[in-house]
């Protein structure tokens, strides 16, 4: 990716308020170039840190190390936003910073229940690992491998399968439960992924992800010169912070399962924002992904979740095979594929906890943000 001229934006946004100042003989005026070279470093912040995302090869591409990025970037952009509308609460109470400040919060709100639908769909995952445990466990370091243990590891397969086919057939039909990150509820163990899947959801079952997005997307156009005048260039600030909330919530939505997951949602913004380029070419790779034979119908884009397919259906193909008592061979292309599944498990038992910590600190930050944005307006 060509490197940015992060001095565009400068030109192209922002000149409108420093050119009339440049006519100005106003004390404040020393201030209002301080603030704007701040606001400038806010859109270079954010372009690098979607630049160095974009930058991953496809093996890296909504792999959980990424979504670890993905957050990441989410909490240092929320963090320098945070500092910019303390820096500017005098122009809170006016016309039209308020309405911006305002829109950008209750869009945070719908945020949140993404963030629960998210962490769901994390439990739903964990399940999945939970098979692949039992498979690995029943198959690896045997002396020999007889027919009580296939068996063990055939039906977690089939519970498996079952668990995520019912996900990409029916991800919509599922029963409420009233649980947020406020809470710390243990989940009990159920026999099957079914009784699982029917009770673990904390949004509501005609809850839709796709819906969610449109409501958080909705009305997100840029500013209007007068509006960037008239706020000091926060009304820029605010835009690009609603803009990569939008972006962050649409990425866990096509990677991780969720409730009527919907990729169709269409991003439009301007190439003068110089993070538009980085973003926009994430969105084309993500739904390029989503379009490859073998993801077209994924309960989610996660490369982990790929990897659980593939390792099942490689072990469900050679179980299918096996006649005792096993040969040699046949016991070691066993152990071959007993290993490769273990790579999965042990990534997806070290990977989760994190990753869901992580969504967790999102929510928590989104609202203590608005909380602290809605104190300031008073």
């Amino acid at each position: 990716m060509p490197a940015t001229d992060f001095s565009t934006f400068g030109r192209s946004i922002l000149s409108l308020r420093r050119d009339q100042q440049v006519h100005s003989m106003e004390s404040g005026g020393h201030e209002g170039t301080s603030q704007e070279l701040e606001l400038e470093a806010f859109q270079k912040q954010v372009a690098e840190l979607f630049n160095d995302l974009a930058s991953a090869d496809s093996d890296q591409l909504l792999s959980i190390p990424w979504i670890h990025k993905l957050l990441d970037v989410f909490l240092s952009c929320q963090e320098q936003f945070k500092s910019i509308v303390s820096k500017n609460k005098g122009l809170l109470n006016k016309s039209p910073a308020d309405r911006y400040v305002m829109e950008y919060y209750e869009r945070s709100v719908k945020a949140l229940d993404v963030c629960n639908a998210i962490r769901d769909g994390i439990d739903l995952i964990r399940q999945w690992q939970k098979q692949l445990e039992i498979v690995y466990y029943a198959l690896d370091n045997q002396r020999s491998i007889g027919e009580g243990q296939i068996r063990r590891s055939m039906k977690a397969l089939i519970d498996l399968a079952i668990g995520m086919i019912d996900e990409k057939e029916s991800n919509s039909s599922v029963a409420h439960r009233n649980r947020s990150f406020g809470r710390n509820n243990a989940q009990k163990d159920h026999n099957s992924l079914g009784q699982f899947r029917s009770l673990s959801w904390s949004v509501s079952r005609n809850w839709s992800a796709a819906k969610q997005l449109q409501a958080i997307g909705q009305n997100l156009v840029a500013p209007k010169n007068n509006e960037i005048t008239a706020t000091n260039g926060l009304a820029v600030a605010v835009f690009t912070m609603s803009y990569v909330l939008y972006f962050v919530m649409w990425t866990l939505v096509a990677a991780i399962p969720c409730q009527d997951r919907g990729l169709q949602t269409h991003f439009h913004v301007t190439r003068q924002f110089i993070w538009a380029a980085p973003v926009l070419a994430l969105h084309e790779r993500i739904l390029e992904e989503s379009r490859k034979r073998e993801r077209r119908n994924a309960c989610g884009l996660l490369r982990e979740i790929n990897k659980i397919e593939i390792c099942a259906r490689h072990m469900n193909e050679l179980t299918d095979t096996i006649h005792f008592p096993l040969s040699e061979e046949k016991e070691g292309e066993v152990k071959q594929r007993v290993q490769e599944l273990g790579i999965v498990y042990y990534g997806l038992k070290d990977g989760l906890g994190p990753l869901e910590r992580q969504v967790r600190e999102v929510f928590h930050r989104i609202v203590r943000s608005r909380t602290e944005g809605l104190d300031s307006i008073g």
